[in-house]
């Protein structure tokens, strides 16, 4: 894989969203929502401040976030992987 994120963008693995509901009920792809948990695979370098100074990302790769909906920007690398870019500031939450 040859993607870097540039600045303050992230990129994620997007984690597939669940078939069942938890009664046991099986969803068919029509009513699954979009999925908002993914891996963090590759942070970009961080913020500039205004005096130049570089302001670190607070997540790093391995972490497994929260983002918003219909955020990001979705990419398809040559061999078939599908990942998803997304600025600092769409990633809502560290899932511990």
């Amino acid at each position: 894989m040859g993607i870097q994120p540039l600045g303050d963008r992230v990129l994620l693995k997007v984690l597939e969203a669940e078939s069942k509901t938890k009664g046991g009920i099986v969803l068919p792809d029509t009513a699954k929502e979009k999925p908002q948990e993914g891996k963090v695979i590759a942070v970009g370098k961080g913020k500039s401040s205004k005096s130049g100074q570089n302001i670190p990302l607070q997540v790093k790769a391995g972490d497994r976030v929260l983002f918003a909906k219909y955020s990001g920007t979705e990419v398809t690398t040559k061999e078939g992987e599908e990942y998803l870019i997304v600025k600092e500031e769409d990633i809502l939450a560290i899932v511990k």
